[in-house]
């Protein structure tokens, strides 16, 4: 294995490094200076040790995105604890489910999340801790009410004159492969797997986030956190990679409503832009495309000298409703819209497509926005190989392959879901379905799991049918299910703009009917749809704005 860096010697060392700069900041809130996080860390420390938290203990995080989160995290790792990071969108039984599953010996609970736990279902925890405060809101130890209590006190005793950055030691990690945190895929009993993430994976991250954005985002940047912390993309390029080099991490602390996003992006001038497809989608398609999709600019568009000039004008507001000073847009978590892509493309906005999952911490594939080929989501990224299960991989689709320092150990507590993740040869199975070109970029083909048979044996990817849906008339999202030997569209509508339209139940039918007979036109016989069903509500989403799939799979 190749020399890789103690990852709690470089928390050390920015922190040292960066004393007096502003670090983490709550929107309209509190600001934390690296000396303000040092301190805290510093007194989480004493508590952890003073009620009993040995080195290798699990501490879970659950709470929306805030300093206080952050702080924390950086405390158990520093510490030599295990963090469990828990999505705040959870429900209270999955929370426990979690808690309960990892062992966790404390639970950082957010405002929200600390009315929603219940801590007779979760037997095993010793303590609950408020994130706002660090004030303990339920103890089963002595040990940790006492030391909660005294926490000024013990601290004052420690350093009686000063705190300084001389005094910040950290725990240091003995080998690369040792447990770093453990990452829940789900909060279902039974579907949930606790992704055990190393120290050498998080560094693999943060050392390949220092090659791609190094020369773009420095001390000093702003930036921009609307990804969950608790999941590895928010956490690994939205603020360990920020932290680490003396950026400015802001934290929108509430639900990032687009009209949060817009303002927040206004004010703070983010030097990137770490988005899911969904976000950038909502904002292109209902801020920039009412504006351009009329007969006039059709026509300007189209007309060779002119159009030049009203894509840069296009560009230049697109880029300005971002905050106007960022170096690259980079979009990962989930398919992005073929129509979206392309209109991104047309005005040049400098954007890239990555790759990632959960258990590789999460970074796969990446190419900087210069050079990346649109509709794929760029190459494979320094410390790691991929390959694709395929006797012809430029052309059949095959399953994606990743080994590498971004793989994590394995599933918590489950061997057998490991050992059919991780093959001997120490190559991680996606469950993902691409091709890759001579020049190594990788394009998704869909999820293995979600590839429907047809009649004759057709492979089937739903996620292509459904993209070229999602961008025809009044289709806010859709999904394809099969049913016996037919394909059924399900559709949610974009039900303010029928209804500002004045359309009835029966002319959005209609209009379905149409956008169907149409789609079917640009699809082989084998994926034509048979019908589209209306949805009156949103479907279901995982915090990571993916949709529920399995719970329509069997619709009638």
């Amino acid at each position: 294995m190749e020399s890789i860096p103690k990852f709690n010697e470089l928390i050390e060392k920015c922190i040292k490094d960066f004393w007096n700069q502003d670090a983490l900041t709550d929107y309209k809130g509190i600001t934390l200076q690296y000396h303000d996080v040092a301190r805290k860390i510093e007194k989480l420390h004493i508590m952890f040790e003073n009620s009993g938290v040995k080195k290798g203990d699990k501490v879970a995080l659950c709470g929306r995105n805030s300093a206080g989160w952050a702080s924390a995290f950086l405390a158990t790792l520093t510490y030599g604890a295990v963090a469990v990071p828990i999505l705040h969108e959870f429900t209270a039984e999955q929370i426990h489910n979690i808690v309960n599953h990892s062992e966790a010996k404390l639970l950082f609970a957010g405002d929200v999340v600390s009315t929603q736990v219940d801590p007779t279902k979760m037997p095993s925890i010793e303590g609950i801790i408020y994130i706002p405060d660090y004030s303990v809101l339920f103890s089963r130890s002595d040990k940790l009410t006492y030391a909660r209590e005294h926490l000024n006190e013990m601290f004052g005793k420690k350093y009686p004159k000063y705190f300084r950055s001389e005094h910040v030691s950290y725990y240091k990690e003995s080998d690369p492969n040792e447990l770093a945190l453990i990452n829940y895929t789900s909060g279902t009993t039974g579907f949930s797997k606790g992704v055990m993430i190393p120290y050498r994976a998080i560094w693999s991250n943060y050392d390949f986030a220092c090659h791609v954005m190094g020369n773009n985002v420095k001390k000093g940047d702003n930036v921009l956190s609307i990804l969950p912390m608790a999941h590895m993309y928010g956490m690994s390029f939205e603020f360990i990679y920020e932290f680490l080099h003396g950026c400015h991490v802001f934290y929108l602390t509430r639900v990032p409503s687009p009209a949060i996003i817009a303002k927040a992006f206004a004010e703070i001038k983010p030097a990137v832009i770490i988005a899911v497809p969904l976000v950038i989608e909502k904002i292109i398609k209902k801020k920039v495309f009412p504006k351009i999709q009329n007969n006039r600019m059709r026509l300007l568009m189209n007309m060779p000298v002119i159009s030049k000039k009203v894509l840069q004008t296009i560009r230049e507001q697109v880029t300005q409703s971002f905050g106007g000073n960022f170096f690259e847009v980079i979009i990962g978590g989930a398919a992005f819209n073929q129509e979206v892509e392309s209109f991104l493309h047309r005005i040049g906005l400098p954007y890239t497509v990555g790759y990632g999952a959960t258990e590789c911490a999460p970074i796969i594939c990446y190419e900087d926005y210069r050079n990346f080929v649109p509709g794929s989501c760029g190459k494979v990224v320094i410390h790691n190989e991929i390959k694709i299960d395929s006797p012809d991989p430029a052309h059949v689709p095959g399953e994606i392959l990743v080994r590498g320092l971004n793989v994590m150990l394995g599933y918590y507590k489950n061997e057998e879901a490991t050992r059919q993740t991780i093959d001997s040869d120490g190559w991680y199975h996606t469950g993902d379905l691409g091709v890759m070109d001579a020049e190594g970029n990788v394009f998704i083909k869909g999820r293995s799991k979600y590839m429907l048979l047809g009649a004759n044996g057709q492979n089937i990817y739903p996620e292509e049918i459904e993209d070229k849906l999602n961008s025809m008339a009044l289709v806010n999202e859709s999904i394809v299910i099969q049913e016996e030997d037919k394909l059924v569209g399900l559709v949610y509508p974009d039900l303010d703009e029928a209804y500002a339209m004045g359309f009835t139940n029966s002319d959005l039918e209609n209009i379905m009917e149409q956008n169907r007979k149409v789609l079917n036109e640009a699809l082989p016989s084998y994926s034509k749809l048979s019908s589209i069903r209306i949805h009156s509500e949103e479907f279901e989403k995982t915090p990571k704005k993916s949709i529920k799939r399995f719970l329509y799979l069997t619709e009638k």
